[in-house]
Formats: C-alpha cells, sequence, structure tokens
C-alpha cells in the first residue's frame, strides 16, 4: 500500500466526499448510547440502521459471547456445534416454521430465497427452465449485492453496475390491482417489505399484507417477507406481517438477529420450499458459526417472551406522541410502526441530511434517508425520556 492509502488519506477522502453523516468513530456504548472515542456521548437513532436493536453491550447477549469465545467461535460449515441446533431449532419455532438455514448478511438471506425460489418454481411447481420471475416493488432495498441493485428502483444503487441478471417484474408498492396484473404463470414468488425501511418507514395500508397473502394462494406462488428491518420486535410485533396476521412462505431475517454483536441472517420456510437446496448447491463458508450461533440463540429466547415486542409497541406510542408535536409547517408527513418512524421535512426547508448533521451537534444520531426524510429507529432499551430528548433535538435541527 503506497502512502496516499494510509488511514490520514482515507479520512480526508471520506470526509470530502460525505461518505457518512458520522464525523466520529464509534469507541463503545451501553443501553441507548454510544461514546466516540473523544468521549462524546450521543443517543442512538441509528439502531435498526446498525443493527443494534436491544441496545448496546446488552448484558445477556455479550455475556453469551463471551461464554463461547473462551469455546471454538469460527467454525466452518464442516463442523457441527452445540450452540446451532438451539439457534435453529429457537428460531424456527419463533417463526413457526420447519427449517432455518443461517447466513451472515441480510443480502445473502435475500439472494438465499431468490435462488430458493427459482429453484422451488422450476422444481415444485413446474415453470420452463430459466423463465421464473419473481415480482418486486419500486422503492425496494434488499441490499447491494449486483443481482439485488439490478431490481433496485434507487439510482444511487443500481447506476453503473450493470448488466444486471433480470427475471424481476417491478411494481408500485402497496398496489394491490398492479401486483394482481403481474402474477403470470411463470411467476415463483412475491418479494416485498411489510414496512419499507429504507425508503423512510413507509407502511402499507391496512388489508394489503392479507392481499398478497391471498393472491400468492390463488396463483400457487411463493410469499416472501424480507424482515431484515421490520422483523424481530421493531415494529411491536415480532414480525411486522403479524401486524396483520399474514404468515408469508419465506422470511428473511437478519440485523437485529445477531444483536449488535455479530453478523446473522437466516432464511426460515417450510420443508418444500428449503429441500430444493440439496448437498452442494448452496451454501456459505461462516453461516451458522458458533459464536453467532449463541449469539443468535440467545436474541430468540429474548423475544420467545413478549417483552420486547410489548415495550416496542409502549415506546412507539410514546413516540408518536412526542413526534405529534412537531411544527407541521415544516413537516409534511410522519410515520409511526411501533419503535420505527420516518419524519418527511417540508419543502423549502433544511435537508434530511442538514438535520441529521445539527442532531449530532446536539448529542442525537440520527439517519436520513433519501433527500428529505429521516429515520428514527432507537434501540428497544431506550426510556421515555431519552424518546423525549430525541424528539426535542430533531425539532430544534429542524428549526
Amino acid at each position: 500500500m503506497n502512502r496516499s492509502s494510509d488511514l490520514s488519506a482515507l479520512e480526508e477522502r471520506y470526509g470530502a466526499h460525505n461518505y457518512h453523516p458520522l464525523p466520529v468513530v464509534i469507541a463503545e456504548g451501553e443501553g441507548a448510547w454510544v461514546t466516540d472515542t473523544e468521549g462524546n456521548r450521543y443517543l442512538d437513532w441509528l439502531a435498526a440502521y446498525s443493527a443494534v436493536n436491544f441496545g448496546h453491550r446488552h448484558p445477556r447477549l455479550t455475556a453469551a459471547a463471551h461464554a463461547q469465545l473462551d469455546r471454538i467461535t469460527l467454525a466452518s460449515r464442516a463442523f457441527r456445534t452445540d450452540t446451532l441446533g438451539p439457534f435453529l431449532s429457537g428460531l424456527a419455532a419463533l417463526c413457526r416454521k420447519e427449517a432455518v438455514l443461517p447466513m451472515n448478511t441480510g443480502a445473502e438471506a435475500v439472494e438465499t430465497a431468490i435462488k430458493a425460489a427459482r429453484k422451488w418454481g422450476y422444481s415444485r411447481k413446474g415453470i420452463a427452465a430459466d423463465r421464473a420471475r419473481i415480482v418486486v416493488f419500486d422503492g425496494n432495498f434488499h441490499g447491494r449485492t449486483s443481482t439485488i441493485v439490478g431490481f433496485s428502483s434507487d439510482p444511487a444503487s443500481r447506476e453503473g453496475f450493470g448488466p444486471y441478471s433480470g427475471g424481476f417484474d417491478s411494481i408500485p408498492y402497496s398496489d394491490s390491482a398492479a401486483l394482481a396484473a403481474a402474477i403470470g404463470p411463470d411467476t415463483a414468488a412475491v418479494l416485498l417489505e411489510p414496512v419499507q425501511g429504507e425508503a423512510g418507514v413507509l407502511v402499507p395500508p391496512a388489508g394489503w399484507l392479507a392481499e398478497v397473502r391471498r393472491l400468492c394462494d390463488e396463483h400457487g406462488v411463493l410469499m416472501i417477507a424480507d424482515e431484515i428491518q421490520s422483523g424481530l420486535g421493531r415494529t411491536g410485533h415480532t414480525f411486522a406481517c403479524d401486524r396483520e396476521d399474514v404468515t408469508p412462505d419465506v422470511y428473511l431475517l437478519g440485523k437485529a438477529l445477531g444483536g449488535g454483536i455479530v453478523p446473522v441472517s437466516a432464511v426460515a420456510c417450510d420443508r418444500d420450499v428449503m429441500d430444493v437446496f440439496t448437498p452442494g448447491t448452496h451454501g456459505s463458508t461462516f453461516g451458522g458459526n458458533p459464536l453467532a450461533a449463541a449469539v443468535g440463540a440467545e436474541v430468540v429466547a429474548m423475544l420467545a417472551t413478549g417483552e420486547w415486542q410489548r415495550r416496542a409497541r409502549d415506546l412507539g406510542e410514546h413516540l408518536e406522541g412526542a413526534l405529534a408535536g412537531l411544527d407541521r409547517s415544516k413537516v409534511s408527513d410522519i410515520r409511526v410502526c411501533g419503535l420505527w418512524a420516518g419524519v418527511d421535512l417540508a419543502e423549502g426547508g433544511p435537508s434530511a441530511r442538514e438535520v441529521c448533521e445539527r442532531m449530532m451537534r446536539l448529542g442525537v444520531l440520527a439517519k436520513e434517508t433519501h433527500e428529505r426524510t429521516v429515520r428514527i429507529a432507537p434501540p428497544l432499551v431506550i426510556t421515555p425520556e431519552e424518546i423525549d430528548q430525541g424528539v426535542a433535538a430533531l425539532a430544534e435541527a429542524i428549526g
């Protein structure tokens, strides 16, 4: 590596390009707070974005990780370990599914589901070879692999990375008529986010998820729910699909599944879908490694009590009430779904990026999405008083 690539040059480069909203390196954290390398403390409203759901250094999760670190930690899929079984069985029970395939990242889970849906379409539904199609939705965010960005409607994610693999039909989000028209004889699956997180916490109208389920059943199509951001307590339910008592054929999970300790993702479905994979057709070197499985099993155990889902609902009600006090001449829309919210800024005011930078200077970390939406996703251990503190910083930052 030459001298132009040293740390100071990289810091200068990324600062110049505004690559990330945070000018600090997070050194440590506890509860709903993080501390930078200079000792400044910040209230974290980035928790879903950074995959920390229960709070920084939650004692149950760190204890599980420490205990596993005294034993084998990273073993490839060639090994079976005593942490993997409890993790998979617990997660399968939480999802009410027969099988779980552990992976590492959300995008890896999505890619796995795409492969499974296509193979299922050929081997179970009888779609002709290489003709399987998957319906997706405008505004989606499922990851940044070349396959996934190929069906993204976000120019920043898509442009410059072609050619793309094809096989996807993108339609407007939450449009039932468009979905009915898009499903054809070669459709293997419908891939959706029950709440679109990266798009700004867009919540579909009541009844839409149930209609997706009905159309999938009617046409013999898999319903794949990407709950990587919305799942595992964030919306006040174990899964966002639970808001309408809808069970998809396939769950995609990640982020909070690792509790902010390690990267963990998973695909959960019944055997009819999972068993399209046979030995050698799919795998992941470190998927289900002992450290990830130990932490994931503890996350599942915490969620199995229902405590965290109830907490997210209660705190979400408090958050919604606090946000209602914002100056509506400066805010065009507010969407709240559990402990998760998107605040759209009115035209003519500061951009979402500017507001988030002002909030950071006030001691609160939040994330902009697109140009005019501030996304709020605190860890589930946040208190009502800390929510009020964050909303006050948001109000001051908006001006």
